[in-house]
This record gives C-alpha cells, sequence and structure tokens, in this order.
C-alpha cells in the first residue's frame, strides 16, 4: 500500500479545525502509507498546509433533498452524498476512506483500507444491528468513486424519492443502495465502536470506573451524546451517559496530534 485517499466533510460551525486536524494526524499516525486527507468545506480556516480542500457544493438537487429532508425532520443529513460524485478529485486511483469529525483514530486502519476490494464498507449500525435490521453506520465508510458514483447519482436523479426512501438518513440510504446491488460489506464490529454503546459501563458501574478503549478498536465514534470534547474531561449530561474522564481519550485525540502537527493547529 502506497498511497491512503481519505476525506472528509465539514460544515457549519459545530466542529472547529482542530477536528479536522486532529483526525488527519490520527489518520496519518495509523496507516503505513502516504496519505492524501481531503476535506470538503466551505470555511478552510485553521485547517493544516497538508489538508486538501475541496470547495462544499450547492448541488442542483439540493431544493427537492432539502424538501423532503424538512419532511422527515433531518436538516442537512444527506450532504455526505457529494463525496460520492465520480470525478470529485480529479485523477483520483482507488479507493477513499472517509470520516465523521466526530471519531477518534485509536489504532492501526490497515485491515478497514483493505478489506473487501471494490466493495462500499460501514460498520453495522448499533441500534439496527440489535434490531435484527440491516443498515450501515456512517462514521467510518470505505468507497470508490470510479465504482460507487451511483450512490451520487441515483439521489441526482430521483432526489425527492431517494431521500423518502430513506426516512431521511444518509447512512440507509448509502449502506442499502449498495446492499441492493451486492456491492457492500460490514467493518467487523470489533475495530469501530462506539463510546457509549462500547466504553462506557451500564449505571451504576459507569460512575465507579473509567471509560475503557476495547483492545482492537480502531476508531471509536461519538455519535449523539457526548462528544470528544464532553468526553474527555468527564460528562455529567445524562445519567445513563455520566462518565469518568477518559485518559486514552485525550492521549489519542489531543495530545498525539499536538506532538504531530503542533499546539497552533491541534490544541
Amino acid at each position: 500500500m502506497d498511497q491512503a485517499n481519505v476525506i472528509c466533510i465539514k460544515w457549519g460551525t459545530l466542529f472547529g479545525p482542530e477536528y479536522v486536524n486532529r483526525l488527519y494526524s490520527g489518520v496519518r499516525r495509523n496507516i503505513e502509507a502516504k496519505v492524501n486527507f481531503f476535506c470538503m468545506t466551505e470555511n478552510a480556516d485553521g485547517l493544516h498546509p497538508d489538508i486538501k480542500v475541496l470547495p462544499l457544493p450547492v448541488e442542483p438537487f439540493a431544493d427537492p433533498m432539502n424538501a423532503a429532508l424538512a419532511v422527515a425532520n433531518r436538516q442537512g443529513a444527506m450532504r455526505k452524498t457529494s463525496l460520492f460524485r465520480s470525478g470529485l478529485i480529479p485523477d483520483l486511483e482507488g479507493p477513499l476512506l472517509g470520516f465523521d469529525l466526530d471519531v477518534v483514530i485509536t489504532g492501526d486502519l490497515t485491515p478497514i483500507w483493505d478489506m473487501a476490494p471494490g466493495k462500499v464498507v460501514m460498520r453495522h449500525d448499533w441500534i439496527e444491528s440489535r434490531k435484527g435490521r440491516p443498515t450501515g453506520h456512517g462514521s467510518v465508510f470505505r468507497f470508490d468513486p470510479a465504482h460507487h458514483g451511483y450512490l451520487y447519482t441515483d439521489l441526482a436523479e430521483n432526489p425527492y424519492a431517494e431521500v423518502e426512501k430513506a426516512r431521511g438518513s444518509e447512512q440507509r440510504y448509502t449502506s442499502h443502495k449498495a446492499m441492493d446491488r451486492g456491492d457492500f460489506e460490514y467493518i467487523p464490529g470489533d475495530l469501530v465502536v462506539s463510546f457509549k454503546h462500547g466504553c462506557l459501563d451500564f449505571v451504576p458501574i459507569n460512575y465507579l470506573r473509567s471509560p475503557r478503549l476495547p483492545n482492537n478498536a480502531r476508531v471509536v465514534c461519538f455519535h449523539g451524546r457526548p462528544k470528544m470534547n464532553e468526553a474527555v474531561t468527564g460528562y455529567r449530561g445524562s445519567l445513563l451517559r455520566w462518565s469518568k474522564p477518559a485518559a486514552w481519550l485525550k492521549k489519542h485525540w489531543i495530545t498525539f496530534a499536538e506532538k504531530d502537527l503542533g499546539e497552533s493547529f491541534a490544541g
């Protein structure tokens, strides 16, 4: 593996540039390849100079897509589909490994990068898995624009119908669309873990013991609450999700990134 192409998307003000920079640092520290790291955004201020910026588009199908999202009470939830457009990155060869910004890299990403060549890969969504239903979780995803451009064109051709069918969920749209084509595989669940489902103990043990990092975890997802900035110092916003500070989280998310990129970018 000579080169790994990695991508994320940032819009609005929920996540600052340090989230992108720390993600970039986590990726390049945990994969044995030259990393081409792309960020699609409307505001590149504060991003590390090695991060390649892609403009955040206003898609021609935005109006009907947003109308369907409003009915589903989900705003902006399909923005990531802009990443799937064939030709998005000129001269790109091979797949893209994508991440949401509310994840922390904690181990070697090679097994995720190398698995199931030619297929869309995502982890099984935790809630859907418990209910016995097939849906990928969108925090970590690998795809190849040369092969999976239908993830963009199908939405562009029928935006309202596709959003309605997916009930406003980008991860349901992406995973089910690929599944329907026999073009999908789940990332093993021990490689991509949930902070609230896999690192926190149940009440009342979570009040006594710090969150743990599972042994084989390569990515920890902070979907819902708490987010990383809350969990790193301890979270008090919910009896169920109450957590003591996570020393390993500070190390992987902040300390290593500051040593790698400097405090001006990762602090």
